[in-house]
């Protein structure tokens, strides 16, 4: 509820009461007092600690640089030519972006040699992985993998050897002009 004396620009307080005040306020948590000081080690106002508990808590609002996340590299592992292939740093508002589109470089790879040996994709799929970082207890893009089915001609499949005869059989004598 609010009193009109609230209203007032008087405010019968003294200043050595306001002293008073401010001297038993409660204690600063352990949590906070090194939200604090790692704020003050990197050049930023304590005031940002403001309904920060802890450390972890202050690296997860993205008040404090959590180090494991700006360290985070990605590389591939696979044999092909496509990007990521020494570590490098991602950042990790950018890192889902970005993986897709490198695994969509995979992607492209598998309709390219699919083309040239006359094979066909038969699926090809992306699946991108997540984790939680264990300094800061963000959700991070942890990678991803590319899933791909070609199924390509082959002379010494049984099945292809019989599909050929047949077809043999069935267009042979197709588009013949016998001239008299």
């Amino acid at each position: 509820m609010l009193h009109i004396s609230d209203l007032s620009p008087y405010n019968p307080i003294s200043d050595a009461s306001k002293a008073a005040q401010a001297s038993s306020a409660a204690p600063v948590s352990p949590g906070k007092a090194e939200v604090i000081e790692a704020l003050e080690a990197a050049g930023k106002p304590a005031s940002l600690a403001n309904g920060v508990s802890s450390l972890r808590a202050a690296k997860h609002a993205g008040i404090i640089e959590c180090e494991t996340c700006a360290n985070r590299k990605y590389q591939d592992g696979s044999d092909e030519q496509v990007s990521f292939k020494s570590a490098q740093h991602i950042d990790p508002a950018a890192a889902g972006a970005r993986v897709r589109g490198h695994e969509q470089e995979h992607v492209t790879n598998a309709y390219d040699k699919a083309k040239e040996s006359g094979g066909k994709v038969l699926q090809a799929s992306v699946s991108i992985h997540t984790a939680v970082c264990p300094e800061c207890g963000r959700t991070y893009v942890s990678g991803g993998t590319t899933h791909k089915k070609i199924a390509y001609p082959s002379e010494k499949s049984p099945y292809q050897k019989n599909r050929q005869e047949a077809d043999n059989d069935l267009l042979s004598g197709r588009n013949v002009d016998i001239g008299v």
